[in-house]
C-alpha cells in the first residue's frame, strides 16, 4: 500500500444539493421520454393481409406455401445457399432452422389490413369483415394457432376516411372484448400520419375505449405508419417524427417505414421506389434518431418484387429480398414487412445468417467483457448492451438457442436482460 492521499474539497455540500435540486425537472423528463428499449420480443416481420381475404388457416398457408417455394426453387441447403450467398459452414443450420421456423411459426407479427390492401367498401361490409376479423384473432389465440403478434392497420385520421377508420377500430376492439378480452399481443397500425394532432386524436379514441370498458389506461400501445415527408419534416423545419412519438403520451410502440407511399410523396419514380433508396434512408435515419431511447422500435418497409414464376425470375426476386433485408439488419432495422409467402425463406435465412454468423464473435467479446479479460477491442457498458442485445433478438426469433449463448459467453438470459437493459447499481452475473 501506498500513501493515503490526502482528499480536500472546496465547495460546501449545498452546492451538490442545489444542482441537483436544479436539475429534479430534467431528470424527471429524462425518465418519461427516454425510458429505454422495453425488453420484449420485437418481431423480425409484419405480415399484411386484406381484411376479407384472411382466414382461420392464412398463418398456416403462408408457412405450406414457404416451404412449397422452397421444395421447388431451392430444395437442399446447398442449392439455397448458392442461390443466396450464404456462406457453406451455415448453409445447413440456416436451411434446416428456415424450415424448421416455416413449420412451427411461418408468421410473427400479423395486420389484417383495413387501409390500401382493402380499400373503400360499403359501411356494412367493413363493419362485417372487422367484427369476423376480431372473431378470427380471438380464436387463434385461444386455440395456438396465433402468431405472436396480431392486430388490424384502420384507415387513417384524414377526413375523408377518418370516421370509417374509427369505426372499423371500435367493431374490432370491441369483439376482442365480448371474445374474452384483448389479447396480450394485440398491435394497431395508424397509417398516413401527417402531423402529431392526428397522433393526439387516436390517443383519444384509445382513452374513450378503455374507459368504456373499465380498462387500465393505457392498456392499448399502437404503431405509427410513417408515408408522408410531412411526418419526416414539418412546415416549421423540425422533425414531426419526434413530435408524433411525444403525443402518443407512451402509447407508440413503433414506427413503421412506408416505402411506397413515402417514395412517392417526395417525387421517386415507381422504378426507383425501394427501401434502399437515398430518400428512404434519409427518413428512416431520421425515424430512428428520433425513436432512440424512447422503447418505440423502428421497422423498415417491403419490396414489391415477388418471387413468382420460372425459378430463375424467382431467385433473382429471393436475392433482391435478401439482400434489402440484410442491408436493414446491418442498419439496426431489426422489422420489416413481408407481402409475399415466397419472401418468408429470404427473410428468415438473412435474419438467421446475420445472427449465426456473428454469435461466435458477440459471444467471446461479451465474455471478456465480463471477466474483464480485454482482448483486442477494448469494449465498454454501451457495447455489452449492444453485443446481449443482438444475442437476445436472435435467440427471441430463433435464430439462436439460448443453451448454445449460455454455453459460450458463461451467462444465463436473465444475465442477457440485464446488460440489454442495464440499470443503476451492480450487476450480479449468475451461471447457466
Amino acid at each position: 500500500m501506498g500513501q493515503q492521499e490526502k482528499v480536500a474539497t472546496s465547495l460546501a455540500g449545498t452546492v451538490s444539493e442545489e444542482i441537483s435540486a436544479s436539475l429534479t425537472a430534467v431528470d424527471a423528463e429524462l425518465a418519461r421520454r427516454y425510458p429505454g428499449d422495453p425488453g420484449t420480443r420485437q418481431p423480425v416481420h409484419t405480415v399484411y393481409v386484406p381484411g376479407d381475404v384472411f382466414e382461420p388457416g392464412t398463418l398456416r398457408s403462408w408457412g405450406d406455401q414457404a416451404l412449397a417455394a422452397l421444395d421447388e426453387h431451392a430444395p437442399d441447403a446447398a442449392s439455397f445457399a448458392a442461390v443466396l450467398g450464404i456462406p457453406e459452414e451455415l448453409a445447413g443450420p440456416v436451411h434446416d432452422r428456415v424450415r424448421a421456423k416455416l413449420e412451427r411459426e411461418p408468421v410473427e407479427d400479423l395486420r389484417i389490413d383495413f387501409e390500401d390492401g382493402y380499400g373503400p367498401r360499403p359501411d356494412a361490409e367493413e363493419d362485417e369483415a372487422a367484427a369476423r376479423a376480431a372473431r378470427l384473432v380471438s380464436e387463434a389465440y385461444a386455440n395456438g394457432t396465433a402468431a405472436p403478434y396480431m392486430g388490424i392497420r384502420m384507415k387513417c385520421m384524414e377526413a375523408g376516411v377518418r370516421d370509417r377508420g374509427i369505426r372499423t377500430t371500435d367493431v374490432f376492439l370491441t369483439g376482442l372484448m365480448e371474445a374474452g378480452g384483448l389479447p396480450e399481443g394485440l398491435v394497431l397500425t395508424l397509417p398516413k400520419v401527417t402531423y402529431p394532432e392526428q397522433v393526439t386524436a387516436f390517443v383519444q379514441l384509445l382513452e374513450a375505449f378503455e374507459k368504456a370498458h373499465d380498462l387500465d389506461a393505457g392498456r392499448i400501445g399502437f404503431e405509427i405508419q410513417i408515408e408522408t415527408s410531412q411526418s419526416i419534416l414539418a412546415a416549421d423545419g423540425t422533425a414531426a417524427v419526434a413530435r408524433m412519438i411525444d403525443a402518443a403520451q407512451g402509447r407508440a410502440t413503433g414506427l413503421h417505414y412506408g416505402t411506397f407511399d413515402y417514395s412517392a410523396c417526395v417525387g421517386v419514380s415507381a422504378a426507383y421506389q425501394a427501401s434502399d433508396h437515398p430518400a428512404a434512408d434519409h427518413a428512416k435515419a431520421v425515424m430512428q434518431v428520433a425513436a432512440a431511447g424512447t422503447g418505440v422500435r423502428v421497422s423498415d418497409g417491403s419490396t414489391n418484387v415477388l418471387p413468382v414464376g420460372p425459378t430463375a425470375q424467382v431467385h433473382e426476386a429471393w436475392r433482391l429480398h435478401y439482400g434489402l433485408t440484410r442491408r436493414a439488419l446491418a442498419r439496426a432495422y431489426y422489422q420489416g414487412w413481408d407481402m409475399h409467402p415466397g419472401h418468408l425463406p429470404t427473410r428468415y435465412a438473412a435474419v438467421y445468417t446475420f445472427y449465426r454468423e456473428g454469435l461466435e464473435p458477440a459471444a467471446a467479446r461479451l465474455a471478456a467483457y465480463v471477466a474483464k479479460a480485454g482482448g483486442d477491442v477494448m469494449d465498454e457498458p454501451a457495447t455489452a448492451k449492444a453485443l446481449s442485445g443482438y444475442l437476445l433478438r436472435g435467440i427471441d426469433c430463433g435464430a439462436l438457442d439460448t443453451a448454445e449463448v449460455a454455453r459460450l459467453t458463461g451467462l444465463t438470459r436473465a444475465d442477457l436482460d440485464a446488460f440489454a437493459s442495464p440499470r443503476r447499481g451492480d450487476l450480479t452475473v449468475t451461471a447457466p
